[in-house]
């Protein structure tokens, strides 16, 4: 016969199973339910103020504004949506700022002149351009420390991570090339020519077409990012608006997967372009030199930085007309939202 567990024994299997069940509830918590509200804040970076500005999504309303380094631009919020990456251009560094609090909580020393940068589906590293170095960098986020460097094309610009993490591209503004950088490797596997000046990356159908604006040819270049190939040449042409003047930067596209939106700088507009077709089916105006885009999560929002008019247009998708006009600070540069 065995022998009974000692009361000391008993007593230490309960408290050790109650901490186990305690782990496990943290953890279901984690996982499901404790999942963080949107603060519903539309942020707004201007590059001659050295400032950011934070909106109400539902009234428009400016909640604040502060000096947040020298000239921002690039803002992109981590994938749990808790914090927002600032490009500090002129400080050579990335912010990192709680978006509940809008408190800076780090900053990331990342090289001279970052302007775009993308993270990881993990949010663990940052993928920074440096313009002035012709360099795309790679940062841990945790730690701070540069991983990897990969010279490229001079100015590099947009950054893209491929949907599988594997790659990512970098646009360079003066070779008319999107590199494709191998993460394993460390190193360049293909150079794509583009349009003239290409500017901003966009992955559109799950991944496997990778949008490039060409902001001195009037188009976008359609990649198959299985291929690698140029398949397709968008082009641009609003009513009544000079060709010299059609010059795409910006882009987002509908959660959906169903439409792109493409900001035509000085000729003021927005195209709406249907992703399975590639046929340009609006012209939305907005806003002096339409710059950086970003879609509410619903899809019916978009909001426009219009570098030249000091201010953010906010376009409904569904009558594709802009609606509101929000006073931004001098040349706002890019929008985030948390909705």
């Amino acid at each position: 016969m065995n022998p009974m567990p000692s009361p000391a024994w008993l007593a230490g299997a309960w408290l050790l199973a109650t901490a186990l069940l305690v782990a496990a509830g943290l953890a279901e918590g984690a996982q499901g339910g404790a999942a963080r509200a949107a603060t519903r804040q539309v942020f707004v970076s201007s590059e001659k103020d050295d400032a950011l500005t934070a909106y109400d999504a539902r009234s428009g309303q400016q909640l604040a504004a502060w000096r947040q380094c020298r000239r921002p631009r690039h803002l992109q919020l981590s994938p749990d949506r808790a914090r927002l990456y600032v490009a500090c251009s002129d400080d050579h560094r990335v912010d990192v700022v709680d978006v509940a609090t809008r408190k800076t909580v780090a900053s990331l020393p990342v090289g001279d002149d970052p302007e775009l940068f993308d993270l990881s589906q993990d949010g663990r590293t940052l993928y920074v351009s440096n313009e002035e170095d012709a360099l795309l960098s790679a940062y841990d986020t945790g730690s701070g420390k540069r991983v990897f460097a990969v010279a490229v094309g001079e100015e590099p610009e947009g950054v893209r991570v491929s949907a599988d993490g594997r790659q990512v591209y970098v646009a360079s503004e003066v070779a008319n090339l999107v590199h494709v950088v191998d993460v394993a490797s460390r190193k360049v596997v293909r150079n794509i020519r583009v349009g003239n000046r290409p500017r901003r990356l966009l992955l559109v159908r799950g991944g496997k077409e990778l949008w490039v604006s060409n902001e001195l040819s009037a188009s976008v270049s359609v990649i198959r990012t299985d291929t690698l190939e140029v398949v397709q040449t968008i082009a641009f042409a609003p009513r009544g608006m000079r060709a010299e003047d059609v010059t795409p930067v910006g882009m987002a596209a509908s959660g959906d997967g169903t439409h792109a939106y493409i900001g035509l700088g000085r000729a003021n507009h927005v195209a709406v372009v249907e992703v399975a077709s590639r046929r340009v089916q609006d012209y939305v105006l907005v806003g002096r030199r339409a710059w950086g885009l970003a879609l509410s999560r619903d899809n019916a929002r978009l909001y426009v930085a219009n570098g030249l008019s000091d201010d953010v247009s906010v376009v409904d998708t569904a009558s594709r007309k802009a609606v509101a006009t929000l006073k931004a600070g001098r040349v706002p540069h890019s929008v985030a939202i948390d909705d």
